[in-house]
């Protein structure tokens, strides 16, 4: 009689996992592997690679993982529920464990044991904050490989508070703490800790976490320094409370692989590795399909056409000689865009980069791409009045000594006007955020932006891109093609996972994925943050603006599910920045007297250089750290203060903050 090899397939929201034991128990194969959504092809593949290291051998099978159920149903396979599996292992192997804290790469969850090893069970529900993918987000932010994130982290020497739920407010504070001039080490090890925090405080509610602690999950077993940040939160010792098992990762598939009471599935492994995977075809629980995007490229080709005219008024370089010219700057989470206008506001230059974490330096690489132009056409600009935008507003006008501030809303708004003055809203979807606003007789009369997800933003689609193994132009490309967009709802990023994982098992193309995910960035602004019920209160003249816009399934989207016809300028993604600079004009013309020559072009060699000095603010209990930069120019610039009482970006100067709550 054959030997029989108990084997678990863990197939997770990122990565598939397999293991093989012996007669005797012992781990004899194992694999550890992301599948890009492709989790039954890349499942086979990691069995002919065991094909071949340990022969053909009568395998028992079992499935876990929570997008193992769709697997187990084409593989026809029993299937166990990833935290009864774990749990089960942890009571044969680890009886002295009493609390179980597993992170994977879309899902968290915690398991606590009484005395007589009854288990509790806690995972998260609704947010992705404390997961795998929250600490990838961190990491495209830093520009940094993930593989080097926990390096860096081992080298901090301080913690700074940052949110730990979705990457909205994350990166918010990481943006801050860059203009802090706060290390990489420090943030790397500050989103470890603001993980462990969120873990802890999201899924204990309460209960006491008690040692021994057992530790699972990738994040945990490749991130020494994310374990350590949970036990510094515990007061935990890594040697007596700890409990760090061979192979972390693979908990849930060795608690597979030993699960009893399941109608266990026996095959020899050169025969599973050969056989025909049928996709589920059956029609009763499938998904609803969306309407195509276009009917036909006929359709497309001619839309995009129509869009083509859509175009911001331009003027050659050659041109402004003896102009005077308005610089305006947005300096965003993520990325930098500046623009320089004509005294009749026609863009002159444009630049759009990534900040890569140092928004100084972002600026002053696109100033240096503006010198070079200017130097190829034979004469210095004359830039009257420059003015900044976005997340890094203060901080670029204190280092450039820039005239003017405005803040993003209004900004968009000022460049949406002098596209079109009969605007009746406003939609600007960026990279993190977004921004509606409403134009009554052409005033602002309502602004409403997402607060505490991104899932309705560029971002969004562009995790999902990645982890298909698409760049972001190719993956909204498909998008258009003659397909049958999957409903994949408007749920956080992390949960999208899961429909699209059923999408997959129901035979979606990646071309019906990419479609239903601009769909669903468009639900989510309109129905989730807008909680939109009529679509007349939008009016008939809508703008498009942000640079998730540059998709053109989004914007089809956008028109399909309103039924009405959306502008889209050719510079979406520049509009903040072009906005910025019509107000920098506006003020030139209302205020002449107070415009300052920008040199920032003209000077070869730009250097902005600084000195910081830690302060405490003691005007109130808070007693804020406050870190003060002074610059060459003799501007300070504040962060870390919580309010603007003694320190304000704004007026420079102390006891500036007014108290709105004496006010009569």
């Amino acid at each position: 009689m054959k030997s029989v090899y108990p084997v678990g397939v863990d197939i997770g929201s990122t990565t598939a996992k397999v293991v093989i034991l012996n007669e005797k128990g012992d781990l004899i194969f194992s694999r550890y592997r992301r599948h890009h959504a492709r989790t039954i092809e890349t499942t086979l593949d990691i069995f002919k690679e065991a094909l071949q290291e340990i022969g053909n051998r009568n395998l028992d099978l079992a499935v876990t993982g929570s997008a193992g159920m769709g697997a187990a149903e084409i593989l026809g396979l029993p299937f166990v529920q990833e935290v009864v599996a774990s749990a089960g292992l942890i009571m044969e192997k680890y009886p002295e464990v009493r609390t179980f804290i597993e992170m994977g790469g879309e899902d968290a969850k915690i398991i606590f044991f009484d005395d007589n090893l009854r288990p509790n069970i806690r995972m998260n529900g609704s947010c992705a904050g404390g997961t795998g993918a929250f600490i990838d987000q961190m990491a495209v932010l830093l520009n940094i490989p993930v593989s080097e994130f926990n390096g860096l982290a081992e080298k901090s020497e301080s913690i700074y508070p940052i949110a730990s739920r979705c990457g909205v407010f994350a990166k918010t504070d990481i943006q801050a703490l860059l203009s802090q001039d706060v290390s990489k080490e420090d943030i790397a090890a500050s989103v470890f800790h603001s993980v462990a925090l969120q873990v802890i405080s999201s899924l204990s509610r309460g209960r006491e976490i008690r040692s021994k602690v057992l530790i699972g999950g990738g994040p945990l077993t490749f991130y020494p320094a994310l374990r350590k940040a949970f036990l510094n939160i515990l007061s935990f010792d890594n040697k007596n409370d700890l409990i760090v098992p061979n192979h972390p990762e693979l908990i849930p598939a060795i608690g597979a692989a030993i699960a009893q009471d399941l109608d266990r599935h026996t095959v020899m492994l050169r025969e599973f590795t050969e056989m025909p995977i049928q996709k589920n075809q059956d029609s009763k629980n499938k998904t609803a399909r969306l309407a195509p995007l276009f009917k036909n490229q006929v359709e497309y080709d001619t839309w995009l056409e129509e869009h083509a005219n859509d175009q911001v008024p331009r003027t050659a370089l050659s041109e402004v000689k003896d102009e005077n010219l308005f610089l305006g700057v947005d300096s965003g989470s993520t990325t930098t865009k500046l623009v320089l206008v004509n005294q009749e506001g026609k863009i002159v230059l444009s630049h759009y980069g990534s900040n890569h974490g140092n928004p100084i330096e972002a600026v002053k690489i696109g100033l240096s791409e503006f010198r070079k132009k200017f130097i190829e056409a034979g004469f210095k600009p004359r830039i009257i009045r420059a003015a900044a935008t976005g997340y890094g507003e203060d901080l670029i006008m204190a280092a450039f000594g820039l005239n003017d501030g405005v803040v993003e809303t209004m900004a968009h708004y000022r460049a949406a006007r002098y596209f079109d003055k009969d605007i009746s809203f406003i939609l600007d979807i960026g990279g993190q955020d977004m921004k509606a606003i409403y134009i009554n007789n052409g005033a602002v009369s309502n602004i409403q932006v997402n607060e505490a997800c991104s899932s309705g933003c560029g971002s969004f689609i562009e995790t999902f891109a990645r982890s298909m193994g698409y760049g972001v132009a190719d993956f909204a490309k498909i998008a258009c093609e003659q397909n049958a967009p999957f409903d994949l709802g408007t749920r956080c990023t992390v949960f999208m996972n899961s429909k699209v994982k059923q999408a997959l098992r129901e035979g979606a193309s990646i071309s019906d994925i990419s479609a239903g995910l601009a769909y669903s960035v468009i639900k989510n602004s309109l129905y989730k943050v807008l909680k939109l019920k009529d679509a007349a209160v939008l009016g008939n003249r809508i703008i498009a603006q942000g640079g998730t816009f540059k998709n053109h399934a989004v914007l089809r989207a956008f028109e399909l599910l309103l039924q009405k016809k959306v502008i889209r300028p050719d510079i979406p993604e520049l509009m903040g920045a072009f906005g910025a600079a019509l107000t920098a004009a506006k003020e030139h013309r209302s205020h002449p007297d107070q415009s300052t020559l920008f040199n920032g072009v003209e000077e070869p060699d730009l250097k902005i250089e600084f000195t910081k000095k830690e302060l405490e603010c003691k005007g109130c209990e808070n007693r804020c750290s406050v870190m003060q930069f002074i610059f060459t120019n003799g501007n300070h610039f504040y962060t870390g203060n919580r309010c603007e009482r003694h320190f304000s970006n704004g007026a420079r100067a102390k006891n500036i903050g007014i108290n709105l709550a004496s006010k009569k």
